[in-house]
């Protein structure tokens, strides 16, 4: 690709933190964003921070008890924007952005750190609840109504079974109020579908090294397809169009980052197009271009299989020398993001020319 002609990666604002951080979301419908974290004693920091004309003020930094590694507002309505977050004390909690420390909702998920969590119903777009989902270090996956204290779903290792770190969860599948699939990626390689209409695994794989990121492009579709990043600088995008009954889902695999590839961020605005953050402390814009045909034919048992497509870097960026642990795309405004690196920094980005493809 002609490189004047590729999206250009514009750094807007950038600002030092005191504090370690490992989540950046933006609050939907508005010009603000928090950030979560821990600081050195250990304690929990929760952020929000409003742009202006290329600066950042800084609306309220409050401490908690617990230090705090994932965040979501996907199970919360537009007019309350409230802020459900997993804690290093095994605590989820649901907070308002007016008061995050004194929460509404608080419940014990799990025995030890909350390592994911991801929230789905919330929104004007989607069918059913509104659900949370929390992965922990105990290797168990939990889906919550906020309405009641006790899980909806409790995905556990069986008994005698050793514990394998659940270290990303995505929501998917959510196309009407009855259907809704849960991704889970595990510290050893697995990768784990639960549809949580059928109560059963839908799909599962090893892809060689610890799951970082899973990510569906859209939640509230039915399923499309699935970026899955990976240690050992790998990612795949799993086409879920078509399952085979052996092979399971097609898959494209690709190197990126030379170092760990720590999430996949998918544009609101455009499903085919996503982002990438590595170790390596930059991150990679990727489009996803579609076989001919996304529907085969299996060589053995003449059954229907699907086809993965290629994806196209279209451009790259390295902006730390430490690694990018969370990414977040503006709902609002096409090719705004927010991004943070264990140099206890963030950064605001501007991505141009998103509208071309």
């Amino acid at each position: 690709m002609d490189s004047t002609d590729a999206p250009q990666i514009i750094e807007h604002i950038h600002k030092s933190l005191n504090f370690t951080p490992y989540s950046t979301l933006f609050v939907p419908s508005s010009a603000r964003f928090v950030c979560l974290g821990i600081s050195p004693k250990a304690s929990g920091i929760l952020s929000l921070y409003e742009m202006g004309s290329g600066s950042l003020a800084t609306v309220g930094e409050y401490v908690l008890p617990s230090g705090i590694k994932c965040g979501t507002f996907g199970a919360s309505g537009i007019e309350d924007r409230r802020l459900a977050f997993g804690d290093y004390g095994g605590k989820l909690h649901i907070t308002d952005l007016e008061n995050p420390t004194k929460p509404i909702y608080s419940v014990q998920a799990h025995s030890s750190i909350i390592n994911a969590c991801a929230g789905i119903g919330g929104q004007q777009v989607g069918f059913g609840a509104p659900e949370i989902c929390t992965g922990g270090r105990d290797g168990c996956v939990r889906v919550w109504d906020p309405r009641v204290k006790e899980p909806v779903l409790s995905l556990e290792p069986e008994e005698g079974q050793t514990a394998r770190d659940c270290w990303t969860v995505s929501f998917g599948n959510s196309y009407s109020d009855t259907e809704r699939c849960v991704c889970a990626g595990y510290d050893n390689g697995d990768v784990k579908l639960f549809d949580l209409r059928t109560n059963s695994l839908r799909f599962e794989a090893n892809v060689g090294n610890g799951v970082t990121c899973v990510e569906f492009d859209r939640p509230d579709i039915e399923m499309n397809k699935m970026a899955v990043t990976t240690l050992e600088s790998k990612f795949r995008v799993y086409d879920l169009r078509t399952q085979h009954a052996e092979s399971g889902f097609a898959s494209l695999s690709e190197r990126a980052h030379k170092s760990t590839v720590w999430l996949a961020r998918h544009l609101p605005q455009n499903r085919d197009v996503f982002m990438t953050g590595g170790g390596n402390g930059g991150f990679n814009l990727y489009k996803y271009h579609y076989p001919t045909s996304r529907v085969g034919e299996d060589k053995k048992d003449k059954a229907p299989c699907g086809v993965a497509g290629t994806v196209e870097l279209l451009n790259s960026r390295v902006v730390s020398t430490q690694p990018m642990v969370s990414f977040d795309w503006s709902p609002d405004r096409e090719g705004l993001g927010v991004c943070a690196c264990l140099d206890q920094s963030l950064r605001v980005f501007i991505v141009t020319k998103l509208n071309k493809y």
